[in-house]
């Protein structure tokens, strides 16, 4: 199966890069920018993308072999990478002119990369340095108003750099990383989700073996997913437990009990852990020790339930590579410590921690799962982050402010449910603020809560814009909370993108 090299250079948006190149049914793998040259030698991959990333290639802090060059494997850069390779083989590369978002871009059709664009394009460009000067043996290829060099190529080298973000844009980008898989690396596309949920059953054979497994099952399509892979893979070898640590939505702990009981039956055990949670979460406002509280509370009692079963060696999570890439693992800078990743504690009473779906976005998730028989409405449940509402309760944690919340969120759900738009908005979920603010409620002054609410659309929950829900819908759902929710006096709609903004506030 033809595989492609993504090099991971240190930014954000990296394994949308490796998601752009899988969507186009090619394999594809990230490994750290230090990967040495012999081993990406003896791989035997198609080709080798060069991704973006945060610094300067004049700090010469992510410096390549130029040996990486002479493997006669075609090469993209993108951005970051872009720079690398003019750096690298001779080129300058200086501050400005800085462009940012959607820009007019111009191309030269006949280049490879190009192939079937029209010459008056839209890229997306994200970048405050530019190529002054292109290396020995390149052509320039593609400009905007502001940048000469927005794309470069030597096409007896198989080496070709674009300065925009094709992984962040749909039409021209897509089309650029399509043609230097097919065009240029000559791919075959032979890789499909079956043959992920193949290789990924197979290889979770080989690791477990004949030893007991432990999923942390909180009934969200990651850990579902992630269950079903492991049950096909060791079948009774597997154990499901799912915590209530009372950070749950409304009614969420009896529908997912009743749910799970069923398909797994004496494999599935759930256990009551609300006041132990909030118990540890008293008096702590700041979300980073939140969500390491969490995370590490959720360990220990997976490992006190392992120890009631007898030996369990493996503990499985629906860990997926947002997750990690927001909680700064690899190259990347922290956004926030995801429970399952950065929340985790140091030390871990299992033989390893396995997870499936590290290297899969939310929609390649979906697409195991439906191809695995769940039920759509499992697949397409609302996501909801491994530490509950205790990330959606800005400030301390208390049960008076969680009923709040509770009751607010199902509101809200139920309003978007009832205009059928549950399947049209990515996520949506309502935040209570630690803020107060005076109102009238019968005549009498009051001094009650605010609730935020929040909807996202995002196919790979990296970056998101925030959705235009109608009007009458946000009417409805705000009459509703601060009629039916007493406590609450004031509801807002969050509108900010991300970036600069997460999805979730905390």
């Amino acid at each position: 199966m033809d595989k492609i090299l993504v090099l991971d250079f240190g930014g954000h948006y990296n394994q949308l890069v490796a998601k752009a190149v899988r969507e186009n049914n090619v394999y594809s793998e990230i490994k750290p920018h230090t990967e040495p040259v012999w081993k990406i030698k003896e791989a035997g991959y198609k080709g080798i993308i060069l991704t973006g990333g945060q610094d300067s290639v004049n700090e010469e802090q992510f410096a390549v072999s130029r040996q990486l060059f002479e493997l006669d494997i075609p090469i993209l850069g993108i951005c970051y990478g872009a720079h690398l390779i003019a750096h690298t083989l001779g080129g300058l590369v200086e501050a400005g002119p800085q462009e940012q978002g959607k820009t007019p871009l111009v191309v030269d059709t006949s280049s490879q990369l190009f192939d079937g664009l029209d010459k008056h394009s839209v890229c997306f460009m994200s970048h405050t340095e530019h190529i002054k000067r292109v290396p020995v043996g390149f052509k320039i290829t593609a400009r905007t108003e502001e940048c000469a060099v927005a794309a470069m190529e030597n096409p007896p080298s198989r080496i070709y750099a674009v300065q925009f973000h094709p992984e962040l844009d749909q039409e021209t980008g897509r089309a650029v990383i399509r043609n230097f898989l097919y065009n240029i690396c000559g791919c075959k596309g032979e890789w499909t989700i079956d043959a992920f949920i193949e290789s990924t059953v197979q290889s979770l054979k080989e690791k477990i073996g004949e030893k007991r497994v432990l999923c942390a099952l909180s009934g969200g399509v990651d850990s579902s997913v992630s269950a079903l892979l492991l049950h096909k893979a060791v079948g009774e070898q597997l154990t499901c437990i799912f915590v209530d640590h009372g950070l749950l939505r409304k009614n969420e702990p009896e529908e997912v009990t009743a749910l799970f009981k069923e398909k797994f039956g004496g494999n599935f055990i759930a256990i009551d852990a609300r006041q132990r949670f909030l118990s540890k979460l008293k008096g702590v406002t700041d979300p980073e020790q939140k969500r390491k509280i969490i995370g590490e509370e959720f360990i220990r009692v997976f490992e006190e339930e392992a120890q009631k079963i007898g030996k369990v060696d493996f503990l499985v999570q629906g860990t997926i590579y947002p997750d990690i890439i927001e909680s700064g693992v690899g190259n990347a800078k922290l956004v926030k410590s995801h429970h399952n990743v950065g929340g985790l504690p140091e030390h871990i009473d299992f033989e390893e921690i396995i997870e499936p779906l590290r290297d899969l976005f939310k929609d390649e998730v979906r697409k195991v799962g439906l191809k695995l028989g769940m039920p759509e409405k499992m697949v397409y449940r609302q996501p909801f982050p491994g530490p509950g509402l205790g990330v959606r309760v800005l400030g301390e944690i208390t049960e008076e402010k969680l009923e709040l919340l509770k009751e607010a969120d199902a509101i809200f759900r139920e309003e978007i449910a009832r205009a059928e738009l549950d399947r049209s908005i990515a996520q949506y979920f309502a935040v209570l603020t630690d803020m107060k603010s005076v109102g009238v409620k019968d005549n009498q002054r009051t001094y009650e809560h605010t609730v935020v609410l929040r909807a996202v659309n995002t196919t790979d929950f990296m970056t998101a814009d925030w959705a235009q829900i109608p009007f009458e819908v946000l009417k409805s759902a705000s009459l509703r909370i601060v009629n039916e929710v007493k406590g609450i006096n004031r509801v807002v709609y969050d509108i900010t993108p991300k970036p600069p903004g997460t999805i979730e506030w905390e």
